[in-house]
């Protein structure tokens, strides 16, 4: 059964930085679609007129001194926010607001959270789109859930959900992969709802190979460690102590001795295993901590 939104509060929220070039006509949109929501525009820091724009077209702005990072803005924004569900998408143009009520639909049938997955044809250029594969492949694996779009920064929340894990959240790029494994971790379901995100008005988004090869592996590990780390070092261990087995039984056949070599492989196995099992426990207590 649906739950009935009419008279629930709803707080749209925008992390911009330099964003004069498209924030106008974002703003206006919003206005018409949703007239009743709050508007939030996040200044993290711009040297252009983000702020002046977004308060001439009457959206409440409050402004970082510096940029902070997108997922500063956005725990900024969820902080000051007085609506019931909170809505995040970027400033910048890729996201249609007209995609709001089909988030907001998706959400009245239970959910936590819904988030817009983009599409094929949605990503900025074919290696964001392959790494972007690969990241919802990963941690469709680690969390045993498919997982559409791990890094789409458009999606609706729950205000009172959402901020049980604000102090997960990096202030940097990778708040999405956070929020999202904190919700499936906690057993709040999440749901998925198909966008085509526009390209980027104003500063064209370039690949950098070094920069976004950086970013790829560090969303990795954050998605390895912070949904079930022993999921990544009980197979490390495993693969230390069926070395060290097979090398073992190598020289005892041919030396008949147990060697050093072997000792360290099965040492290594076990305090790799222990890491994990530890590991696994702090972030047990990490979720425990969001749920007071």
């Amino acid at each position: 059964m649906n739950e009935d939104f009419s008279n629930i509060s709803i707080s749209i929220i925008l992390p911009a930085k330099n964003e004069s070039a498209c924030l106008g006509s974002l703003i206006e949109q919003i206005r018409k679609l949703h007239p009743q929501a709050e508007l939030i525009i996040i200044d993290d820091g711009s040297t252009d007129e983000t702020g002046a724009i977004a308060r001439a077209a009457g959206a409440k702005v409050i402004r970082h001194p510096y940029g902070m990072g997108n997922g500063a803005a956005v725990k900024t924004g969820a902080r000051a926010a007085r609506g019931e569900v909170l809505v995040f998408m970027d400033a910048d143009g890729q996201h249609d607001p007209a995609d709001i009520p089909r988030l907001l639909e998706k959400l009245a049938e239970g959910y936590d959270m819904v988030v817009g997955a983009r599409q094929k044809g949605s990503q900025a250029n074919w290696g964001r789109g392959l790494a972007n594969a690969f990241y919802n492949t990963f941690a469709t694996l680690m969390t045993g859930h498919r997982i559409q779009d791990l890094t789409s920064g458009f999606r609706a929340v729950r205000a009172n959900r959402f901020r049980q894990f604000l102090y997960l959240l990096p202030n940097g790029f990778s708040y999405p992969t956070t929020i999202t494994l904190a919700f499936f971790r906690s057993g709040y379901p999440v749901a998925y709802v198909p966008i085509h995100a526009a390209r980027r008005q104003g500063r064209p988004s370039h690949l950098n190979p070094l920069r976004d090869g950086v970013r790829f592996l560090l969303i990795l590990l954050k998605v390895a460690t912070l949904y079930s780390p022993l999921k990544v070092f009980f197979p490390v261990s495993a693969l230390l102590f069926g070395t060290g087995l097979g090398y073992y039984l190598y020289t005892f056949a041919t030396i008949h001795k147990f060697t050093n070599m072997s000792l360290l492989l099965f040492t290594a196995a076990v305090v790799v295993f222990m890491m994990g099992l530890v590991s696994e426990q702090i972030t047990a207590l990490s979720y425990r901590e969001g749920d007071r």
